[in-house]
């Protein structure tokens, strides 16, 4: 396998060594899988068109081409989902009865070029741009009509990167991660406060990307504590990026005091199991000790519950 992965072969390459863990194939096997892509099945970062690498357009876009269809070709994704080209249908919707409907995101293809040059920094204009979005004007439309028109019990969003406002303090510096939600601020004062506005029964956002664990609350105001909690967010670490991973109280005890609406970090790695009922929901963050012993036990770090018609998570 090549350093960096550019071509249809190296995807497919890259594919098939990891679909040679046993583990792996057997999970695909065991359950069905909702699947949605974030950067790394492209590249780091990207955005839309455009690369970190300062590639001309047309260039990346072969490569996101490629990515696509290897993509498509070896995940379990529905015939609308088929790669055309260097684009890719990868938002939809399902739904579970009366119990759940989920609006798989994408917030990769649509999205405009992360502001303030990228990186973990202080906010400048740009993130506060009410052009700026990470769905596109298409998707946002198509999700927030379905919030509208849902019935369901819960309605989760099931997306890429962190919706939750978190701040990074470096001395008298703030610093926000600008290729997150915080990097594009009236994007997501649009859609929290169409959620307080319209009030979604149970909106509760399922978020990866940051190798780490999370459980937010989603403020209609985040420099408002006092401020309307809206929604719910979880995210899950990595199943192995990043290594071991820690437990790690004294960091968690500081990104809570500097984000009051954090209920839960942790840095390990392991999965979020979400167990859904009518007046209810939990999630456990299910964790290891270590990924480097392949015996390594795995136990409940923390468990969070929602109840119905009240947003916000709870030690359960």
């Amino acid at each position: 396998n090549s350093a960096e992965v550019v071509t249809l072969d190296d995807y497919r390459n890259r594919y098939a060594l990891y679909k040679s863990d046993p583990d792996l194939r057997q999970a695909h096997a065991a359950f069905p899988w909702v699947v949605t892509s974030d950067d790394h099945e492209v590249d780091n970062n990207y955005a839309g068109a455009i690369d970190q690498d300062g590639s001309p357009p047309e260039k990346f876009l072969l490569r996101r081409a490629a990515a696509y269809q290897a993509y498509y070709e070896h995940m379990p994704l529905r015939v609308s989902s088929m790669s055309r080209g260097p684009n890719m249908r990868l938002y939809r919707r399902l739904t579970y009865g009366s119990l759940a409907e989920f609006s798989v995101l994408d917030t990769r293809q649509y999205r405009t070029d992360q502001p303030c040059g990228d990186g973990h920094k202080e906010r400048c204009p740009e993130a506060f741009d009410p052009r700026a979005t990470l769905l596109g004007s298409e998707q946002e439309r198509w999700l927030l009509r379905g919030l509208d028109k849902s019935r369901a019990r819960w309605n989760v969003l099931a997306q890429q990167v962190m919706m939750s406002q978190t701040i990074e303090v470096a001395g008298d510096a703030k610093k926000y991660g600008m290729d997150n939600w915080n990097g594009y601020v009236a994007a997501r004062a649009r859609l929290l406060g169409f959620m307080q506005k319209r009030q979604p029964s149970n909106p509760v956002v399922l978020t990866g990307d940051i190798h780490s664990n999370w459980v937010c609350d989603l403020k209609a105001n985040f420099d408002a504590p006092e401020s309307e909690t809206v929604a719910t967010e979880f995210v899950g670490t990595s199943i192995s990026s990043g290594g071991d991973g820690n437990n790690n109280p004294a960091e968690a005890s500081r990104r809570l005091a500097a984000n009051p609406h954090v209920r839960f970090f942790n840095g390990q790695r392991g999965y979020v199991r979400c167990t859904l009922l009518p007046e209810s929901w939990l999630s456990d963050y299910r964790v290891v000790e270590a990924v480097s012993h392949p015996n390594a036990p795995i136990i409940t770090r923390a468990s969070f519950v929602v109840e119905n018609s009240k947003p916000g998570a709870h030690i359960a």
